[in-house]
């Protein structure tokens, strides 16, 4: 028993390693692709081969019990597959989306959104039950060859390989996807929006032009600094309101804030570069102008 232990530690191990690494790898996509499609394909090499390795792991061991394997199929395997999921279908989105107005752009962005409506509205017995944590049908849903086809299998399934594919585990991994899917979506939206608000805005601007020489990141970091210290309209301000007025006043394109700002908290040291250096220089000038007045 002591050496069949061992093997499922070695495999836990094994697999923690791997989603620690492919993390570590889409973070570092964040920071050096600023264009969805070249990121999502970049994303999607990182993830592919990264599946092929954990099939190789689970194939080659073996699960201590079936608790064990539904956990892997439930949880562990949707982290990574919903990850190839999103950034194929966000590929998709970005190379067919349309060049013309923010307007055709708007209609076409919704429309994704819909599609996410359908696929919830098509699967509303599943999503409720992996919502609310049921477990009842754990072993029909999460266990290799355990199907049962009157539970609303997709075709797929009968021709996938079932030594790395169960019933249902696609299906969490598309509930996944389409989360961040969401997200994504609504953050498209919220960059049109912001460019309305900056057109409206540069007609109201002061006749004194300053324009934020310094990088994107250093703003982004100062604009949520602000917004957590609640410095705009008593704390109500939103960070999607404050970016566009920095953008409107300091004639600068801040792009994705909120991936920008998922990759600064990515970031293993100096969180707060830019803050810290402003704190610093702040000093110093006191230091300096208090000597002077002595």
């Amino acid at each position: 028993m002591g050496s069949f232990n061992n093997l499922f530690l070695n495999l836990n191990n094994k697999i923690s390693i791997l989603l620690s690494s492919i993390n570590e790898q889409l973070n570092f996509l964040d920071l050096e692709f600023t264009d969805p499609i070249k990121h999502s394909e970049k994303a999607i090499e990182i993830i592919v081969k990264s599946l092929e390795n954990l099939k190789s792991i689970i194939i080659k061991n073996k699960f201590r019990t079936q608790t064990e394997e539904i956990i892997f199929f439930k949880e562990v395997k949707p982290q990574v597959f919903s990850k190839l999921i999103f950034h194929t279908k966000v590929l998709k989105i970005e190379t067919k989306r349309p060049k013309g107005t923010d307007r055709s752009q708007r209609k076409y962005l919704l429309n994704e959104l819909d599609k996410l409506n359908h696929f919830f509205d098509n699967n509303l017995d599943f999503y409720q039950y992996y919502r609310t944590g049921a477990i009842f049908l754990d072993e029909k849903y999460f266990l290799r060859g355990k199907y049962d086809i009157r539970l609303s299998l997709d075709t797929f399934f009968f021709t996938s390989d079932q030594e790395f594919n169960t019933s249902h585990d696609f299906k969490v991994s598309k509930i996944l996807a389409n989360d961040l899917l969401e997200i994504y979506l609504k953050e498209q939206l919220t960059i049109l929006d912001r460019k309305e608000t900056m057109a409206t805005k540069t007609q109201a601007l002061p006749k004194v032009k300053l324009t934020w020489t310094d990088n994107k990141s250093s703003l982004i970091e100062l604009l949520y600094a602000l917004h957590y210290q609640g410095s705009f309209n008593n704390g109500r301000a939103e960070i999607k309101e404050i970016a566009g007025y920095f953008e409107s006043i300091f004639n600068i394109d801040l792009g994705d804030v909120y991936r920008s700002w998922y990759s600064i908290r990515a970031r293993k040291t100096d969180e707060t570069v830019y803050l810290d250096g402003l704190t610093k220089i702040l000093k110093k000038k006191i230091d300096q102008e208090n000597n002077k007045s002595k």
